[in-house]
């Protein structure tokens, strides 16, 4: 198997299972601690072709609306602030691809980045849905009542990255006898 194919069923497989923590967090009562910013960043760190660096996230975060909206009280789809949502997650994704060398300081870096992307973009969808209305006061208050949200989900990203970044290089490790390099 090409090197490229492990690690995209690698990444594939861990993406996999940050995106049934998301559900299992929720249940759980431990909203927004989900490495979803983390996800993405990683994807598009450790997977050369652009098209699964996108794809494995985005379907993550699918399969996750589709497990709420058919096995929880949850609604799985919830209106235009989702597509908000996923635009963030493609700009956390992107900004994976900034990514030359995958050490620990670039990786902190580009968790952090991805995860204020992700927080400004998606609650920019809680706004455009309208829920605190459409005035200047009515933009701050949203992001104001995210912010405890954000802790979580940022928790949730520098926790996920670490054991993203951490599983897929201790795999490459192991099934290759040697340190894994970035953008394979």
């Amino acid at each position: 198997m090409k090197k490229n194919y492990t690690n995209i069923l690698i990444a594939g497989g861990l993406i996999l299972m940050m995106a049934a923590a998301r559900v299992v967090n929720h249940e759980m009562k431990m909203f927004n601690f989900v490495p979803m910013a983390a996800l993405g960043f990683f994807a598009a760190t450790v997977i050369k072709d652009k098209k699964y660096a996108f794809l494995l996230p985005v379907m993550g975060q699918l399969l996750a609306d589709i497990c709420f909206a058919l096995f929880t009280r949850e609604q799985g789809f919830y209106g235009i602030s989702q597509i908000f949502t996923y635009v963030a997650l493609v700009g956390a994704t992107s900004l994976g691809f900034l990514v030359k060398k995958a050490n620990a300081l670039n990786i902190l870096g580009g968790t952090l980045a991805a995860s204020v992307v992700f927080f400004l973009v998606s609650n920019l969808g809680y706004f455009a849905q309208g829920w605190n209305g459409y005035s200047a006061s009515a933009f701050v208050k949203t992001y104001k009542d995210a912010l405890p949200f954000f802790r979580n989900s940022l928790l949730g990203d520098l926790l996920g990255s670490t054991l993203l970044f951490g599983g897929y290089f201790l795999l490459q490790r192991a099934l290759t006898g040697k340190m894994a390099k970035s953008k394979a």
